[in-house]
């Protein structure tokens, strides 16, 4: 139950990640008006950066019960609990708790410390 749990939050992670970052293209970059132009390209890179570091969390929580390591589970699941855990509080203080983002990654962190 424990790597299910795991291996569930590594899931949502990965389509939580996907989430952001299309919505960053087709809804907040769409609209953004953001001078000079190559400012524009560096926040949007950023943006898309925290995509793939999220990704490559939920793909490090799904293979964390094939590794065969508690100090890996361990190291793992407290980094990527104190990630998602900061992401979500950031979130949710900056949208006043108006958006679901906050919802989804503490539903990725209480899975993940669940599953440790």
């Amino acid at each position: 139950m424990r790597d299910l749990l795991l291996q569930g939050a590594g899931a949502l992670t990965i389509v939580v990640a996907l989430i952001h970052g299309y919505l960053g293209e087709a809804k907040v970059f769409a609209r953004a008006t953001i001078e000079p132009a190559r400012l524009r390209t560096l926040i949007r890179l950023v943006w898309q950066a925290s995509t793939v570091a999220w990704i490559g969390g939920g793909v490090l929580l799904i293979a964390v019960p094939w590794m065969g390591s508690e100090t890996a589970r361990h190291w793992i699941v407290a980094t990527m609990a104190c990630v998602f855990g900061f992401s979500a509080l950031a979130n949710a203080w900056a949208t006043r708790g108006r958006h679901f983002g906050w919802m989804a990654l503490s539903a990725v962190v209480a899975m993940a410390v669940a599953g440790y």
